[in-house]
């Protein structure tokens, strides 16, 4: 089996995909714009072979890498790069080289915030209302309806970038004369708590792996805000958030992938769907899997691929915390402090990557506990201020 990997060292812990690949059998064919001597030894080791290009951006480079691999491997079995940026470019060369997985006349709904909305709505999940907007007439209709505040993100965008409150006419003006070149989606604002529906389907597109993430906050206020970011998976998956996440992959079809749901829950109980990303949940996420459920979610997703099955035991044996602390808050506690008071729990701690750190804090540190309150009183004792 041939599968090609586009940026396979970014994320940081994406170098794992690789590794357990190759040791499944598979011929692990990389392409970067990273020297070859910069990658990790791990990585070295585990690629059949790499192809550098200079700029990733530049479709027909990664043709030609694609079309090299094909000449020297046979047929290409797999094109992936697990990462939001890549979804077109990975569905575009899946459709060029006639390779399994979704195709470009397939992502629209995954990739526009404004499809996602219509296949949710089609499947009878609530969803906040929202309308794309170009100029400040339509946007001023739109609120019309729903009054003030609300949220405005690309259309096609990642994560929380580009993404704003705006709470009066003052505010919509100063967007509308800013904003970029792009097409924007408008919704009205929701006050929830947010929750994730995480997982993984097989080829016939049963979920074979399934996670739940639960937030401090937004990811948008986050960014903008300037604040510090945790979340957990607890042991026991919320019963309703399953239960929505469960007919939204139904609804989206999604074979073979990794996945990453997003929900508001209303203080009325009312779920409210927010985003789909057909890819796994940001940041140290998938390593939280691992030490949620003492698995090794790389390796499942490798035999996954190489042998069509799924081996990995879901125990769900701990409550599993992350918790991202920015370098220019004064924090009450150092570092040192927090693995004094809390070791026992702590089982990563490292430095992120500056690309991420406005979302997920410039130092993530993950903990487990088998209790929940355990793994709460360390978070606060951790993100606790001066």
């Amino acid at each position: 089996m041939n599968f090609i990997f586009l940026s396979p060292y970014f994320p940081n812990n994406f170098y794992n995909f690789c590794v357990e690949l190759n040791k499944a059998g598979v011929n692990v064919l990389g392409v970067g714009d990273l020297a070859y001597e910069e990658l990790r030894t791990e990585l070295k080791d585990s690629l059949t072979e790499y192809y550098r290009v200079d700029d990733m951006e530049d479709y027909s480079q990664l043709l030609k890498a694609c079309g090299y691999f094909t000449h020297k491997y046979g047929k290409i079995d797999r094109i992936e790069s697990h990462n939001e940026h890549w979804l077109e470019t990975d569905a575009r060369l899946r459709t060029d080289f006639n390779v399994e997985g979704l195709k470009i006349d397939e992502i629209e709904p995954m990739k526009y915030k404004s499809k996602m909305k219509e296949v949710f709505n089609q499947a009878g999940l609530n969803t906040a209302r929202g309308k794309v907007i170009d100029n400040l007439e339509e946007a001023e209709e739109f609120i019309a309806e729903v009054d003030y505040p609300v949220v405005v993100k690309p259309d096609n965008g990642v994560g929380a970038v580009d993404t704003y409150k705006i709470n009066n006419h003052e505010q919509l003006v100063d967007f509308i004369e800013s904003k970029l070149d792009l097409d924007y989606i408008m919704e009205e604002y929701i006050e929830g708590k947010i929750y994730t529906f995480d997982g993984l389907t097989d080829g016939e597109g049963n979920i074979v792996f399934s996670s739940s993430m639960t937030y401090k906050g937004g990811i948008m206020e986050t960014v903008n805000e300037g604040l510090d970011m945790y979340y957990y998976i607890p042991r026991e998956l919320p019963e309703d958030i399953v239960e929505v996440g469960m007919k939204t992959a139904e609804a989206f079809e999604l074979k073979e992938r990794f996945f990453h749901f997003e929900y508001f829950k209303l203080d009325d109980g009312r779920i409210v769907a927010l985003e789909v990303n057909v890819r796994p949940p940001g940041g140290l996420t998938l390593d939280m899997f691992n030490y949620a459920n003492d698995i090794n979610i790389y390796r499942g997703y490798a035999k996954l691929i190489a042998h069509g099955s799924f081996d990995q035991d879901i125990s769900r044996k701990y409550n599993c915390f992350y918790v991202g602390r920015k370098n220019f808050i004064n924090y009450k506690h150092s570092l040192k402090d927090i693995i004094y008071n809390y070791g026992e729990y702590i089982v990563l701690h490292e430095a992120i990557s500056p690309i991420l750190a406005p979302a997920i804090g410039d130092y993530g540190i993950i903990l487990r506990t088998e209790k929940l309150e355990q793994g709460k009183e360390a978070v606060q004792y951790a993100v606790e201020k001066v």
